[in-house]
């Protein structure tokens, strides 16, 4: 009889059955199967998990998360077990992950692509044997350098539930992204060429350390550059005697806070000049103000994770402060000092 099984620790509580022993095999739909010569677990939970925290509304789970890893903490919040699941199995519609345990309370806390090959983020330090929920850090790999990089997306989660009837019981754990795309466009008003390498792009802020609740802990500052940028033309002017060619950088970063202060910067190469320097989320929620404005802030960044910003030069490439383009949806700007 095949008795292999995959995991990352061993589940040890008081007074638990050989079944609670099994509880580390994450991919397992129950202690059925392998285990046929042993007496099957009776209780658990079996749990499904959603990622519709998106302005669509719709559960994106299947298709966005490739990896999953739920750390499982009891009563007090001390460490028990690391369940795992990966590949094909995340895209099936019915997945559920089953974890055979004790009556008593519990505490999950779920990351979708922490633990696959090509992650941009880590455990500070590995939860084990003794540690508890109040250790639990994720960290971007080579936070505090400037980051060139095409973040893999992060998500997270978190449960509290109590076992307390014989059987198991069904719950749903839901998650939120903490990555973000925001792609620049830069537009001269009256047509021509705009060329990107004329321009540095940055991103600066402090988000890539995230405690057990997926609040930011200060970690010094961040600077992020574009991983893709280019040129791209875009038509011809009114008059139809020259193409318009814009510049557009992409840079992807990691969760986007109220409380923080990220800020945009564009320079001009040829003398140093600053075309902008915007504080960031401001003119993000720029956008929610016209249209989600029963939203609250921090929502609508954290539903939101791919943004399109255009911005209008004139002729000696300076940014025309009066209106920019936010994900489609023209803002008029009123206040130059936003």
């Amino acid at each position: 009889m095949n008795k292999t099984t995959r995991f990352i620790h061993t589940l040890r509580l008081p007074g638990m059955v050989l079944c609670a022993m099994l509880a580390v095999a994450a991919l397992l739909s129950s202690c059925h199967g392998i285990y046929n010569d042993l007496e099957p677990c009776s209780q658990g939970v079996r749990l499904r998990f959603v990622y519709d925290y998106n302005m669509e509304y719709a559960n994106a789970f299947h298709s966005q998360v490739d990896c999953l890893a739920l750390l499982v903490y009891d009563e007090q919040g001390n460490y028990l077990a690391t369940y795992t699941g990966a590949g094909d199995e995340l895209k099936d519609e019915n997945y559920r992950m089953t974890l055979d345990l004790e009556k008593g309370s519990y505490h999950f806390v779920a990351y979708g692509g922490l633990t696959c090959p090509q992650t941009s983020f880590s455990f500070k330090v590995v939860p084990g044997t003794g540690s508890t929920m109040q250790d639990l850090r994720v960290e971007m790999h080579n936070a505090g350098r400037i980051s060139e990089t095409d973040l893999h997306p992060l998500f997270y989660g978190s449960l509290d539930i109590n076992v307390d009837n014989d059987t198991y019981e069904e719950a749903t754990v839901y998650l939120m992204k903490n990555t973000n795309n925001i792609r620049v466009v830069l537009q001269q008003m009256n047509g021509g060429e705009v060329n990107d390498k004329d321009f540095t792009f940055r991103i600066t802020d402090d988000n890539t350390l995230f405690a057990s609740d997926n609040s930011l802990i200060s970690n010094s500052g961040q600077v992020y550059a574009p991983w893709a940028q280019g040129q791209r033309t875009v038509g011809v002017t009114e008059e139809g005697d020259k193409k318009v060619t814009v510049a557009y950088a992409e840079l992807s970063t990691s969760r986007l806070v109220a409380g923080n202060h990220p800020r945009l910067t564009i320079t001009r190469n040829s003398d140093g000049a600053q075309v902008l320097s915007i504080p960031l989320n401001e003119y993000l929620l720029l956008l929610k103000s016209d249209h989600f404005d029963k939203m609250g802030d921090q929502e609508f960044l954290d539903r939101e994770s791919n943004w399109s910003l255009i911005f209008f030069l004139d002729d000696n490439h300076t940014w025309i402060r009066t209106h920019i383009v936010v994900n489609d949806w023209i803002v008029r700007i009123n206040d130059t000092e936003l």
